[in-house]
């Protein structure tokens, strides 16, 4: 696959997101890791200052967590602002961790929206906490606009800061904890799939409410969860893909904050990112000098995601796969046709 710059100065944030993908390197399964630096800082501090005793934790059955509350959230979608987990006492609560770039998120929304659907008179509530990869994802437009765009009607708040992520102790997107009438904290799952046994323990949950789901069955939506080694996910920043060992494949390298022509080889490998043009290597992007720059992925995927931006203008790129223009029955919906001859903008 090719992807063409049209435009002067164009931003690729993250360039090329794959979808269908085993986005952990640890697990074989669809989830996707959490900032580093985050991530470390879960487990630090969380037993208080040296010389003060922790406290004993809050568990029920004395095994079951209490939830943490929601905290540092600073913005609010499809709820009133101020929502408290402790102000749902006595309805089941699921609360999932998610961003609106993360694939592996994107396919657990349908599974979630008809939870919600099926559930929400009886009891149950989801809180989605978008917790964001990227500056770009803390602007509330843009979270509002993906609630819409995947149908989310559930509450949704922005914690911009990691702050309930942290009180969570989470490191993946998407995370789900379920949590009972009383506030504990009685299942979790990491990542997509799953999702039979989690509707059966928000079932029981509801039962214990005395709410009767035995004729309920389970949904049918289709678990799309994949479970090959495919092209993995990958990112352009240096900040994200030097920590992640995921430079680009170009003898070069991704050199920080710096602007470098390079030349594709002739020869290149799958799985890995290769440029061709001028190209800037920002933290969290890279950005195209010139016209005509390009990015090449050799990839073993169903279908290919590209999260980029044109600085607030309308962004044009040619897409190729095995050097032809994409045709409409390998596009996706937001590929917009600039005319008959396939050239394609979105």
């Amino acid at each position: 696959m090719r992807i063409k710059d049209l435009m002067n100065k164009n931003t690729l944030a993250l360039v090329v997101v794959v979808s269908l993908i085993i986005a952990s390197i640890i697990y074989l399964e669809g989830q996707k890791a959490g900032p580093v630096n985050i991530g470390d800082s879960l487990s630090a501090g969380q037993g208080g200052q040296e010389g003060v005793e922790a406290a004993e934790p809050d568990l029920k059955d004395g095994k079951y967590p209490k939830a943490p509350e929601l905290v540092g959230i600073v913005g609010y979608i499809n709820t009133e602002e101020g929502l408290k987990i402790s102000d749902l006492k006595g309805k089941v609560v699921l609360v999932d961790f998610w961003t609106y770039t993360c694939i592996n998120c994107i396919r657990t929304f349908p599974h979630l929206t008809e939870w919600y659907k099926r559930y929400k008179d009886m009891g149950f509530v989801i809180i989605g906490v978008h917790s964001p990869e990227f500056g770009f994802e803390k602007l509330y437009g843009n979270v509002k606009a993906a609630t819409e765009k995947y149908g989310i009607e559930y509450p949704v708040v922005q914690d911009n800061n990691f702050a309930t992520w942290q009180a969570y102790k989470n490191r993946f997107w998407p995370h789900k904890y379920l949590i009972d009438a009383d506030g504990y904290i009685r299942y979790d799952h990491i990542g997509e799939g799953a999702y039979a046994e989690t509707e059966r323990r928000i079932q029981e949950l509801l039962e214990e409410i005395n709410m009767d789901v035995s004729d309920m069955g389970l949904s049918r939506v289709p678990d799309k969860t994949p479970y090959a080694l495919i092209t993995p996910e990958l990112y352009a920043g240096y900040g994200f893909a030097l920590p992640r060992g995921k430079d680009i494949g170009n003898p070069e390298g991704l050199v920080k904050d710096e602007i470098v022509d390079y030349k594709a080889p002739d020869q290149i490998k799958k799985d890995t990112i290769y440029l061709d043009g001028s190209w800037k290597s920002n933290i969290d992007n890279l950005e195209a000098v010139d016209s005509g720059a390009s990015v090449i992925l050799y990839f073993i995927a169903n279908s290919v995601n590209i999260v980029a931006d044109n600085l607030g203008n309308p962004l044009k790129l040619e897409v190729y796969i095995d050097n032809k223009y994409v045709d409409e029955m390998q596009a996706g919906e937001d590929v917009i046709f600039e005319d008959k001859s396939n050239h394609n903008s979105g």
